[in-house]
């Protein structure tokens, strides 16, 4: 066998990016860098080419992984790289027990229980017994346990249930807890602090002092952002209402007695992150960079940020929902190489209800693959130094920065909360977003792109029905903390951050034609009309076929040989539709458009269609690309007869 030995660079010509511009130029036909410049929400540019220039990766001015200002992360050592964290939702405990079991066994390394009193979307944990029933066999020295909790307001209860089975393990000491205590997240998420705002933050300081010295190795507090992003916000709104939530907390715990530099580190910071991983990646850098400016703000040591990435909420889709697998996967992706130190990965079925075990299993295996197989768990930052990352890291953190001035000029975060503020911008950013969403820009594959009009049902975990009582028990957090119950305050309110789903406005289109296909025994379709030989009418035929498909809608096509008006006439009358699409090209319709229509209304076409731009007598809507097509069905589907 002949050894080869390719030859090395030296031999290229040398490419300055005067000549690299050049040829862009050429290649957009005279067009700029504008043309494929692009922005994210907030502003930002997100250009072509990054270079030295934008970032002097050579002077290394993040420092290195694992050492102050942990700028690149607090782990040296790429070992055990992240915790794999997995939530539980199940409402009977006993059943809980043994998912938890299970998937401890498998590879999870830590446990989040989402507690609901009522059962609806967590485990019923209400009372002492039920604590113990879900953790038992469960070694919290070895697995951190942590807590979602939904209806018990702050957290509190459920805190103090969970130190009391804490306190009965065999070394208290090592326990691995995160409390996850959150009275300003209670507020956002619903609106309100029962027993007031001063009462909530005195107890909760009570207990951030007792729990820490009880268990050295837990964490207390929450710091969470995921409301902000479930509720539609920016990258730059997410970050800042996470620091404006750390400072407002920090402030008020410490007006309570406790020092700031005890309080630091019972912090547990919580971010979402969709199927960008670019800006997922920056987004985690950039969280890091404002800490650590916070923190030498305030005077206190500089001590790694603890950061838990999630999965979004907000992209999942109840329609294809396989296709959830690629964006946790991307998600994930993201957090890996962004630098979490635990990561959630919800059930790609979790939009369909209570995700049963393949929704876990494929859940805790994409971060497995991505750790072990895919090897993102060896390396130690490995975006550090990156042009493109390092300088759309700095860029959304001095956009999130100009965002948490803002908020801390309105009196900091439960101020901006209550005023309405805050979410006012947070509402015109997701108006934004929704836009984008029925026009397209940002496309949904599976739901507004490619959609499957059958064979998308998932695996949905069995309906079990909760216990009656829904009250979560006070008796521990009596025992842990005798006699500063507080009394029955005014509680603090403050409008909700609503939660969206970026599909649920075209899945409700999809729901309506789907109960008329039920009930009607045939699913409501459109009768593409085309003009022409199939060379002029192939394109917008697919167009028109996929577009009313995002509705539910099906597409009876006319025979190949029925081009003329008579023939698409009599085809439209034997196909019972109600709604014709003209489909042809831009010269065809100039010719034959307006004829065709006129035949297709008298042949009992409710209304005529067109995919394309193009108005003439006796057309009635155009579809195209760029429309609001949300906006567009919903006509479609009246047109179509389909009930409301």
């Amino acid at each position: 066998m002949t050894d080869f030995h390719p030859a090395d660079s030296s031999g290229f010509p040398v490419a300055d990016e005067a000549s690299w511009l050049d040829a862009v130029e050429k290649a957009l036909k005279g067009g700029g860098l504008d043309r494929i410049t692009r922005q994210t929400r907030d502003g930002i540019a997100i250009r072509p080419l990054y270079r030295e220039p934008d970032f002097a990766s050579r002077d290394d001015p993040r420092g290195v992984p694992g050492e102050t200002p942990y700028l690149r992360g607090a782990r040296p050592d790429p070992h055990r790289p992240w915790d794999i964290r997995q939530t539980f939702t199940h409402p009977d405990p006993v059943s809980t027990n043994a998912e938890i079991l299970r998937d401890l066994d498998r590879g999870v390394s830590s446990v989040e229980l989402r507690v609901d009193g009522t059962g609806q979307t967590g485990g019923q944990l209400n009372r002492q017994v039920d604590i113990e029933a879900a953790l038992a066999g469960v070694r919290a020295d070895y697995a951190t346990v942590a807590l979602d909790t939904r209806t018990d307001g702050p957290g509190t209860r459920a805190a103090a249930m969970l130190a009391v089975w804490g306190e009965a393990q065999d070394d208290p000491k090592a326990q691995l807890f995160s409390f996850n205590i959150d009275p300003i997240g209670c507020l956002m998420r619903t609106g309100q602090i029962a027993g007031g705002l001063a009462s909530t933050m005195a107890r909760t300081a009570a207990l951030t002092d007792a729990l820490a010295l009880r268990f050295p190795k837990a964490t207390v507090l929450r710091v969470d952002a995921r409301p902000v992003h479930e509720a539609g916000g920016t990258e730059a709104q997410e970050l800042a209402v996470l620091m404006a939530h750390a400072v407002d907390t920090l402030r008020r715990i410490h007006a309570c007695g406790l020092a700031l530099d005890r309080i630091a580190p019972q912090l547990l910071f919580t971010l979402s992150l969709d199927a960008n991983y670019g800006l997922g990646i920056a987004k985690l850098r950039a969280a890091r960079r404002l800490w650590a400016r916070i923190q030498d703000t305030l005077n206190i040591p500089v001590r790694p940020m603890r950061l838990q990435a999630v999965t979004s909420s907000r992209m999942l889709t109840r329609f294809d929902p396989w296709v959830n697998m690629l964006r946790n996967t991307a998600a994930c992706f993201a957090g890996a190489v962004g630098g979490a130190d635990i990561i959630t990965v919800q059930g790609f079925n979790a939009s369909l209800g209570r995700p049963e075990e393949l929704g876990r299993r494929v859940a805790r295996n994409t971060q497995l693959i991505a750790m072990e197989e895919s090897g993102l768990g060896r390396i130690a930052d490995p975006s550090g130094g990156a042009w493109f990352t390092e300088t759309l890291s700095e860029d959304l953190a001095r956009a999130a920065w100009t965002a948490f001035q803002q908020i801390e000029g309105e009196g900091g975060l439960v101020d901006s909360l209550q005023s309405g503020r805050l979410q006012a911008r947070i509402a015109a950013a997701r108006h934004r977003l929704e836009s984008d969403i029925a026009h397209r820009r940002a496309p949904i594959t599976g739901i507004s792109e490619f959609p499957l009009l059958d064979g998308y049902d998932a695996p949905v975990g069995v309906s079990v029905r909760p216990r009656p009582d829904s009250t979560i028990e006070d008796a521990a957090l009596k025992a842990l903390l005798p006699g500063i119950i507080p009394g029955e305050d005014p509680p603090a309110r403050a409008d909700v951050l609503p939660r969206i789903r970026l599909a649920a406005p075209f899945e409700a289109l999809r729901d309506r034609v789907d109960d008329a296909t039920r009930t009607s025994g045939a699913r409501p379709s459109v009768f593409l009309a085309t003009l022409g030989p199939l060379a002029e009418h192939t394109a917008r035929l697919d167009f028109a076929r996929n577009a009313f498909a995002v509705g539910g809608l099906g597409a009876v096509e006319a025979a190949a040989d029925a081009r003329m008006a008579d023939a698409l006439a009599t085809a439209f009358r034997d196909s019972t539709c109600r709604i014709a699409v003209l489909c042809g090209s831009d010269r065809r319709y100039q010719t034959e458009a307006a004829a065709v229509a006129q035949a297709l209304k008298a042949a009992g076409a409710e209304t005529v269609w067109i995919a394309g731009r193009y108005q003439a007598e006796p057309i009635d809507r155009q579809i195209y690309m760029g429309c609001d097509l949300l906006q567009e069905l919903t006509v479609a589907l009246c047109d179509a007869g389909v009930p409301t």
